[in-house]
């Protein structure tokens, strides 16, 4: 079983699901396509015993479980993967949001594939924006925003305070960034991406999408802010979108 120290959080947040939408099963079928032998074909029970889902795609599709779609995950304990959608009721400007979550082990099939994975969920689920960060930097992320329950921000490593997303001015502006970062169209162009003669390390490791958003990465390998190299390309991608977490002066 894969530890808390080396998986990836996958999140994406997208407009809620309506009717007989497709979205569910196109981010399940786009994440096993992704991820070279990939089954998503499992589901688990309260005892955490793994359950085989025979009809999985007709459960999916029919299963709007806390307005999203029912845990799934693969049957390997070395390489877990886990995914699920459900709706979160507030947004920014109080708007529900159909939010996907996946979990991945970091290994060379997982990173090498990583770019395509977090595309084509956050495509799947028509999303304003994600990123796919390893645990231990998103732990980080996390405490940047405020305020905590302890008190007053205090973000660890220097790293900029950020707004609850209740304060958030606009659904499409991203909370924070990751490692890797998916942009929509609409994102993209709330934060001012890209500008060449600003962005143009940015975009020698950036993908730009067929609906027109951006899959953006920060470093070449797995963000880890223990290296002051990657803390650093962190800090100068918040300080050149001051947008992302509601810091810029309105």
């Amino acid at each position: 079983m894969s530890t808390t120290q080396d998986y990836f959080n996958l999140v994406v947040y997208a407009p809620v699901l309506v009717g007989h939408d497709g979205r569910p099963l196109a981010v399940v079928h786009g994440m096993e396509r992704a991820v070279p032998g990939l089954r998503l074909g499992w589901t688990t029970s309260e005892k955490e015993d793994l359950i085989a889902l025979p009809d999985r795609d007709e459960w999916v599709a029919s299963d709007r479980t806390d307005g999203g779609f029912p845990f799934l995950c693969n049957d390997d304990d070395h390489h877990v993967v886990t995914l699920t959608g459900w709706e979160s009721p507030a947004g920014p400007c109080d708007e529900p949001q159909f939010e996907v979550h996946a979990r991945l082990p970091v290994n060379a099939t997982v990173v090498a594939a990583a770019m395509g994975v977090l595309e084509v969920v956050a495509e799947g689920a028509h999303a304003r924006w994600g990123h796919m960060t390893p645990f231990g930097a998103a732990g980080d992320i996390a405490e940047q925003t405020a305020p905590t329950l302890a008190g007053p921000p205090s973000p660890p490593r220097g790293l900029p305070a950020l707004k609850l997303f209740q304060h958030i001015r606009a659904p499409e502006i991203p909370y924070y960034l990751g490692w890797l970062n998916y942009w929509s169209e609409a994102a993209a162009r709330a934060i001012g991406f890209p500008d060449p003669a600003r962005d143009a390390d940015l975009l020698s490791r950036a993908r730009h999408t067929a609906t027109g958003g951006w899959v953006v990465q920060l470093t070449d390998a797995p963000l880890d802010l223990d290296n002051p190299a990657h803390l650093d390309v962190l800090k100068r991608a918040y300080e050149r979108f001051p947008e992302i977490g509601g810091r810029a002066t309105p």
